[in-house]
């Protein structure tokens, strides 16, 4: 049994930012619900290629990015926009410890599922409302997505090559991470307002934004900016603070090195057979390295493109330099520490057969997480959830489905 095993979740948000925190609720053991449109469902069940295929290599209808995002999960579905439906949907919530929401500011009102509505039903709920900036402000209204939240909260603009490598440009992440941090925070805000509830008996409302959370996931570069007023510029895959701390090619590809102290220095350098760069006076302490990096970074270069990739990583990790490879998802997946943690799991699925997932990296040795049930099928659990939720009889159900409520 999860630590949240004893938790009902009610999530009626879709995409990514929402899922992606009822999900880190249901690895934990809760009751997640995941509310759907009637016929189409969450938008990501569309969302690809790739489709998981079954055991004949047929494609399915189950897409990678709904798949990562809605495990241990049943799913209903419910049309909101009809007042049958909402009057389904408050039922589910007064049955539920937290609803999760992430329409855009002031449309659940018009349905009666705002927090205020839902309240009535369940005064000690807690409610999670995650939207791109918030439900005030001049922005609370504008859509939010997570590629715009990265360059209006900075991301981009200390992400990519350097400022002044010729040709270069803001990029932005390989993943929407402000959705997924926003995700993480929301997770981390509804565990903190249940323990609240639970000493206390009070319910409360929680308001997440996407440019909030990328702004304070900026960390030391925000931190940076407000503490020297410096605006803070890209610098590729080095650090403004470290050197070397960085990629460096090699004889057949690219590795990462991290020496993050004079000592660390000195065992890289050593390990490459150039020993006496250490005790250049100019690359002697860090502060020095980084002041001199435009003549120290080429002679690195040098020394790094002399051995593959494989044998620098084995000298540098016998000297305890911090290094790695860059690996793509093969390698990843392929690789004996990954292997050995147990990250790729498979979960039996009704229409892919055995469905491949990656494990929730959270550890517990008293409550662990295990996965209960792949992402579901659009609408798998409607009759089951309303059954053993609602007590509604299946002729009842049966009405229902034939207005197209569920």
């Amino acid at each position: 049994m999860g630590a949240l095993s004893h938790i009902r979740v009610l999530d009626l948000s879709r995409v990514l930012a929402g899922p992606w925190c009822a999900q880190n609720l249901a690895d934990l053991g809760a009751d997640v619900i995941k509310v759907e449109r009637p016929g189409t469902g969450d938008d990501t069940r569309h969302w690809g290629p790739p489709f998981a295929k079954d055991a004949n290599g047929k494609e399915t209808e189950e897409s990678a990015y709904f798949i990562c995002i809605n495990r241990n999960k049943r799913s209903i579905t419910v049309d909101i926009a009809k007042p049958e439906g909402q009057e389904l949907i408050r039922q589910l919530a007064a049955e539920s410890d937290v609803v999760i929401e992430n329409y855009k500011v002031g449309d659940l009102a018009k349905y009666g599922l705002d927090y205020e509505s839902l309240k009535k039903v369940k005064p000690d709920l807690v409610y999670c409302s995650i939207t791109g900036f918030g439900q005030t402000g001049p922005y609370a209204h504008r859509p939010g997505y997570d590629f715009i939240i990265q360059g209006m909260g900075g991301f981009m603009s200390v992400t990519g090559e350097a400022h002044d490598f010729e040709g270069a440009s803001p990029q932005k992440s390989g993943v929407a991470i402000a959705d997924i941090f926003t995700g993480m925070y929301a997770s981390t805000a509804i565990l903190a307002a249940i323990v609240h509830r639970d000493h206390t008996g009070e319910g409360q409302y929680i308001d997440m934004s996407l440019l909030d959370t990328q702004i304070a996931v900026m960390a030391n570069v925000s931190s940076a900016y407000l503490t020297s007023g410096e605006v803070p510029k890209r610098w590729g895959n080095a650090s403004p603070i470290i050197v070397p701390y960085q990629t460096f090619p090699t004889s057949d590809g690219w590795m990462i090195v991290g020496a993050g102290n004079d000592g660390q220095f000195r065992h890289f350098v050593t390990a490459g057979g150039e020993a006496h760069i250490a005790d250049n006076p100019l690359y002697v302490s860090n502060p020095l390295r980084v002041e001199h990096r435009k003549q120290l970074i080429p002679l690195l270069e040098q020394m790094t493109r002399k051995k593959t990739k494989g044998e620098w990583i084995a000298l540098l990790e016998k000297a305890n330099v911090p290094c790695g490879p860059i690996n793509n998802f093969k390698e990843v997946f392929e690789n004996e520490q990954v292997i050995h943690r147990g990250v790729q799991i498979e979960a039996p699925h009704p229409t892919v057969g055995s469905m491949k997932l990656v494990a929730s990296p959270m550890r517990l040795s008293k409550t662990p997480t295990e996965v209960r049930m792949a992402p579901p099928t659009l609408g798998q659990h409607t009759d089951e959830i309303l059954h053993e939720r609602l007590k509604l009889d299946d002729k009842i159900i049966e009405v229902l489905r034939s207005k197209g409520i569920i």
